[in-house]
């Protein structure tokens, strides 16, 4: 499971950064065509609002592997082991159900739904640039499911120990 989780990591990482540094890149560009040439760039900033939404999904699978997704733990914190095990597991529970309803089946609706429009500066199909979300689900749900079982090995070890 360690082992899926760094290649996870390692991934996203590369992935968030490649699309970051892009954006940079395309930003660039797109002010020295504007001011520099006085002839924009007509495609770059579209592809730059596109490798942002990419890069930003990328980044929430990544929160969500190191189990930084919203929670109040001020709350947890103080109850039971028995309770705090059992809330961890609720939270990863929602968070899975949310990037199963809403980025998986929801995104391949949506997916499906713009695979008819293009965009206008670079031609391609919208839904190219929605298949993100779904993508994301998956790797969110594989997330919670890691983080399941990290959080029911955390409790077994701590019980060992005592």
């Amino acid at each position: 499971m360690k082992t899926l989780r760094k290649v996870l990591d390692q991934l996203l990482h590369v992935l968030a950064g490649v699309s970051f540094l892009a954006m940079v890149v395309l930003t660039c560009w797109q002010v020295i065509t504007r001011y520099l040439l006085k002839n924009p760039s007509t495609w770059s900033e579209e592809l730059v609002s596109y490798l942002f939404a990419w890069a930003s999904l990328f980044g929430a699978s990544l929160v969500t592997g190191e189990r930084g997704h919203m929670n109040i733990p001020i709350l947890v914190d103080r109850m039971k082991p028995n309770l705090q095990k059992f809330f961890n597991i609720f939270a990863e529970i929602v968070a899975f159900a949310f990037s199963a309803i809403i980025l998986v089946y929801g995104g391949i609706q949506i997916s499906q739904l713009a695979m008819g429009q293009m965009t206008s500066s670079l031609g391609v199909a919208v839904g190219v640039f929605y298949v993100a979300l779904p993508v994301c689900g998956i790797l969110n749900m594989i997330y919670t499911i890691l983080n399941i079982i990290d959080i029911c090995k955390t409790e077994q070890t701590d019980k060992e120990a005592v």
